[in-house]
């Protein structure tokens, strides 16, 4: 697992501008498989895209039933999978910690919004997230969540202030979900460490987000949207005999 951990890591460093670590999100272990298959070298499961799947709304899956879903995935497939946990399910950094190992992933998104969609105060998550990496070393790359732009604010300083502290606190990498295309530059000057971009529905190509500043990026739930709407189509030509 540390030779998986290591590899991850590595994947997003000295990367070229414009060649950004494209990571899909399975939500089960067919899909993972199916990923990997396709010759992708690292995937990371989205919570809500997880939640679909075992039948809740995002934010209401049992710590259990995650856990035990991210097992199964990282059973699956022979790459590096990190994992979407959230807030951390109120777990104690050292429980919480030992759980993650126990599913196999190599790493972990942790956000900085609370159980009731306010962000957390930043000073306290980054004596939080330093304390989860401490009990995990270098076994897990933790990518810290910056939640500022979807809970309404679109200002890049404040964007910023979160990440280098999260990043002083020791994480690898920092997520400013949701952060618009053309802020990414911005966001790529300020901050001297892998940035992961969301890829927006209808937004720049993959291409376009790496050259913008992005180091790697994710899909969250909507692969698994795609691929059920796609179900949902096949549902209908079936109901209507018209399959």
């Amino acid at each position: 697992m540390a030779q998986l951990t290591a590899a991850f890591r590595a994947l997003h460093h000295d990367r070229a501008p414009g060649d950004a670590l494209v990571i899909p999100g399975p939500w089960d272990a067919a899909s993972a498989r199916t990923f990997a298959d396709a010759g992708f070298p690292a995937l990371a499961t989205p919570s809500a895209g997880v939640a679909a799947s075992l039948g809740y709304e995002d934010g209401e899956t049992p710590a259990a039933e995650m856990f035990a879903a991210v097992a199964r995935i990282v059973r699956s497939v022979d790459i590096p999978v990190s994992a979407d946990i959230e807030g951390g399910y109120g777990l104690p950094p050292k429980e919480l910690v030992a759980r993650l190992l126990e599913t196999g992933a190599v790493g972990c998104n942790l956000e900085d919004s609370a159980g009731d969609g306010t962000l957390k105060d930043p000073a306290e998550h980054a004596d939080w997230l330093a304390e989860v990496i401490a009990e995990a070393g270098e076994a897990l790359f933790v990518n810290a969540r910056v939640d500022t732009y979807i809970r309404g604010i679109d200002d890049t300083a404040q964007a910023v202030a979160r990440a280098q502290r999260y990043l002083a606190a020791g994480a690898d990498c920092v997520y400013p979900i949701g952060a618009p295309p053309d802020q990414l530059p911005l966001l790529a000057a300020e901050i001297d460490a892998p940035i992961n971009a969301g890829a927006p529905p209808n937004g720049p190509s993959l291409a376009e987000l790496g050259r913008l500043g992005a180091t790697r990026i994710t899909f969250g739930p909507g692969l698994q949207r795609k691929a059920t709407a796609a179900v949902r189509e096949i549902a209908e030509a079936l109901s209507s005999g018209t399959y």
